[in-house]
């Protein structure tokens, strides 16, 4: 008989934890028995999401932080490790898309705004916590939240797209440099999933139409389907993955 999975003294960081799929996944990882962090710039929104997550078995414990400021994201950083000890799962999921639009329509500040938010802050944050992870000799797992449009060009998308792929090779080659630690270095590539965040394509019955016919399974998907994903490829469940990009988008790129 299957065993339920326990991160029971596992230390998490989920980025962009207070809502969406990082609120899924923040809650999957504490009720499978992790303290964790969840971050972003909107501390009522954490504050909320900790006190719904309150009789988890594991901690939920919100820290304000702006992921694409480099002197935040250290401070974040610090604040764990005094309070909770070195991060043991690390999950990459803020993310920005302020340039959906024409590609000769984007300018300069949304490419830096794109790259600090959903390039440099996994970046920055793999650099500040893996070297804890490898000096302890216990390993660890990394989860970075990429998107399909990082596999095939989203519409109107570019600068999504190249930071979603970007984020892609990054896990690629984490994976292979940290495999000797015994870290693990995934990505899931979800497709349309009902958050606030992509509300653009599926609040509009028209489009949400064409996805849903596109779609083998015939609808979009929902945050938990994803944080399944998410907790499996943290947990020990998972000991021999790594390297891997996990599609969880209804089939829609099966075509």
């Amino acid at each position: 008989m299957n065993t339920p999975i326990s991160l029971s003294g596992k230390v998490a960081l989920v980025t962009g934890g207070g809502r969406g799929i990082g609120k899924a996944i923040a809650h999957r990882l504490a009720a499978a028995g992790a303290n964790v962090v969840i971050a972003s710039r909107k501390l009522e929104n954490l504050e909320a999401t900790a006190k719904e997550f309150a009789s988890l078995p594991g901690k939920v414990m919100p820290i304000a932080c702006h992921v694409g400021r480099k002197d935040q994201i250290e401070n974040l950083v610090k604040e764990i490790q005094a309070r909770l000890g070195p991060v043991d799962i690390l999950v990459n999921n803020s993310g920005t898309n302020i340039g959906q639009g024409p590609a000769l329509q984007a300018d300069d500040e949304m490419l830096d705004k794109m790259v600090e938010v959903n390039i440099k802050s996994a970046f920055r944050l793999v650099r500040l916590i893996v070297p804890a992870m490898i000096e302890r000799q216990r390993g660890g797992a990394i989860i970075n939240i990429a998107s399909i449009a990082g596999l095939r060009p989203q519409p109107g998308g570019l600068l999504y797209s190249f930071t979603k792929a970007g984020l892609l090779m990054m896990t690629r080659s984490w994976a292979q440099e940290f495999g000797p630690f015994n870290i693990r270095v995934n990505a899931i590539a979800p497709g349309l999933i009902q958050t606030e965040f992509s509300e653009f394509f599926w609040k509009n019955d028209t489009a949400r139409s064409r996805f849903e016919k596109a779609t083998p399974l015939g609808r979009i998907g929902q945050s938990e389907e994803v944080a399944g994903m998410a907790l499996y490829l943290a947990s020990d469940e998972a000991a021999f993955v790594t390297g891997q990009v996990m599609v969880v988008d209804g089939g829609l790129t099966a075509g």
